[in-house]
């Protein structure tokens, strides 16, 4: 790959193998897989398929037990892990929310740790709340428990882009949400995302949401990438695994098209 190449990839996976001392059989084997600036890849894949050990990698949650992950050009093991993981959005089911906090503060932490002056703080936190439908004046200073699930997972969203990081890593962000809230965020995070140029992990077992979200899909299988392609492609595969995906829900003719 030519340095031009190169530098449009942000997140590359080179030869990366992970284990563990206790098992037999790796968790990530041999996986490469490049993921370009502006991208939204989902990994798609059943439970114990490696999707989200693939993500913390990146993150350097976890550390390769063979090969490299780089990201913005240089290997995970070569930045300092603080501040890798504040150039990365990291959002979880629930949002990962710290309870104690303040929902302003919530999402106001990473630009505080970052020094950030007060008025900027404050700026940057109504302007996100605003960005993910949270009215500030009625929300910023409501704490976690206070919220829907919903609302709670669009303040997730708001913190990760508290400090405009270039990545952001989704972990089955709307999995524990009623099907009617799901479908709207999965909308308007597509929506989000595209306005924003960011470059986007996000893993999932749904296939209709990796459809709908995602610009490339990998697929994932015992630690193995089996397939990468766009959604059309994804849609008109041959490959066992993503047929089975498929047939599992009613495909009408706009499913594979962005909300």
């Amino acid at each position: 790959m030519n340095d031009a190449a190169a530098n449009h990839q942000l997140v590359q996976f080179h030869n990366v193998s992970y284990s563990l001392p206790n098992l037999t059989t790796p968790i990530i084997s041999d996986l490469n897989l490049s993921v370009a600036r502006g991208e939204t890849l989902v990994l798609l894949g059943e439970s114990g398929c490696g999707k989200t050990t693939t993500l913390k990698l990146v993150n350097r949650l976890l550390v390769p037990t063979g090969g490299e992950v780089v990201v913005e050009g240089k290997s995970t093991t070569a930045w300092d892990p603080i501040e890798l993981r504040r150039r990365i959005g990291y959002v979880i089911q629930e949002g990962g929310l710290f309870p104690h906090f303040t929902i302003g503060r919530n999402v106001g932490l990473v630009p505080s740790l970052l020094g950030w002056d007060q008025a900027r703080i404050a700026a940057r936190v109504e302007e996100l709340l605003s960005l993910v439908g949270l009215e500030p004046r009625t929300y910023a200073d409501r704490y976690p428990r206070e919220l829907s699930g919903g609302q709670r997972q669009r303040a997730g969203v708001a913190r990760a882009l508290a400090a405009n990081p270039p990545l952001m890593l989704l972990d089955e962000p709307f999995g524990a949400l009623d099907p009617l809230t799901r479908a709207s965020l999965q909308r308007e995070f597509g929506d989000l995302s595209r306005r924003l140029g960011k470059t986007v992990i996000l893993v999932t077992h749904d296939v209709r949401e990796a459809l709908l979200l995602g610009s490339r899909i990998g697929l994932m299988h015992r630690g193995q990438l089996l397939l990468l392609e766009t959604p059309d492609r994804f849609l008109s595969s041959d490959n066992p695994q993503a047929r089975a995906y498929l047939d599992t829900l009613p495909l009408t003719a706009n499913v594979g098209e962005k909300a």
